[in-house]
């Protein structure tokens, strides 16, 4: 665990040293509630798994790191707005804390740190916008057309899940100087880990108890918005097995490129197991 502690330390202070230069004030302290109350910092832990496995310089993938892991949270506060969520990781949600306008400024604010860390790469710049863009329509197509079949739910989370983590893969790739293949394949690689996550959250929704997750549980029957348990009409053991299916194919996806370094590629591997039995 050390080896990776010290990846996540090294993302967390230049988090923090990105955050400690917004301005004015009022903003700092909205957007550092926001980015530093917790979290798993799994998106930005990929972006620089990615780029060590192909051997490549991590200050840039640090970058980059961050940067998605920003574009992450300013999508979990206008998530929280849309869903009235008083509780994101087991703290006062954006809105909760300061209301709603000032959340909405914060996640502008995080979003245009972000992109001045992408602005260095043209293919970093498009692929983190791409993916904003298949975050943007699955949300509205979740708010007007809730899923009724799995293969609906599966391109919903593609779309809302799976894309940012697709991203944070690319942007390793991409800070490493990879070809477009490699690029592609850990793009895949980390799509299919982003949905499994979203599975096994539908998962933890439905069965876990509140304190330990550090969120309101139920909250997607409360909503009336469709779970993969509610749309497959699945017991949670089923919907685990679905999320293993795609465990399986992200690790089929890994397998399929060359790696400098077989430890980071492990980590890798190890995270595609992981996120279907995850109890947080």
């Amino acid at each position: 665990m050390e080896y990776l502690e010290r990846r996540r330390d090294r993302v967390e202070e230049r988090l923090e040293a990105v955050l400690d230069g917004v301005e004015p004030e009022e903003l700092a302290d909205e957007v550092r509630h926001v980015v530093l109350s917790g979290g798993k910092r799994v998106r930005p832990t990929v972006t620089v798994l990615v780029c060590e496995a192909l051997g490549g310089d991590t200050e840039m993938a640090v970058e980059y790191a961050v940067g998605i892991e920003l574009v992450h949270s300013a999508s979990l506060v206008v998530d929280d707005i849309i869903d009235r969520s008083e509780l994101r990781r087991g703290t006062p949600s954006a809105w909760a804390e300061y209301g709603h306008g000032p959340a909405i400024i914060a996640s502008d604010g995080l979003l245009g740190e972000a992109f001045a860390l992408f602005s260095a790469d043209e293919r970093a710049m498009q692929a983190v916008a791409e993916s904003m863009v298949e975050l943007g329509e699955g949300e509205a197509t979740e708010l007007v057309a809730q899923p009724t079949t799995e293969e609906e739910y599966m391109e919903l989370a593609r779309r809302k899940t799976g894309a940012l983590f697709r991203a944070a893969a690319e942007l390793g790739a991409i800070a490493a100087d990879a070809d477009a293949y490699t690029v592609e394949r850990f793009g895949t690689y980390a799509e299919r880990v982003g949905v499994a996550f979203q599975m096994r959250d539908d998962v933890l929704d439905a069965t876990a108890d509140a304190e330990d997750l550090g969120k309101p549980t139920g909250h997607d029957a409360a909503m009336e918005r469709p779970s993969l348990v509610q749309v497959g009409d699945l017991t949670p053991e089923e919907a685990d097995e679905r999320a293993r299916e795609q465990s399986d194919v992200a690790l089929e996806a890994l397998a399929a490129v060359d790696a400098d370094n077989s430890r980071a590629l492990d980590y890798l591997e190890d995270l595609a197991e992981f996120v279907v039995v995850r109890e947080r």
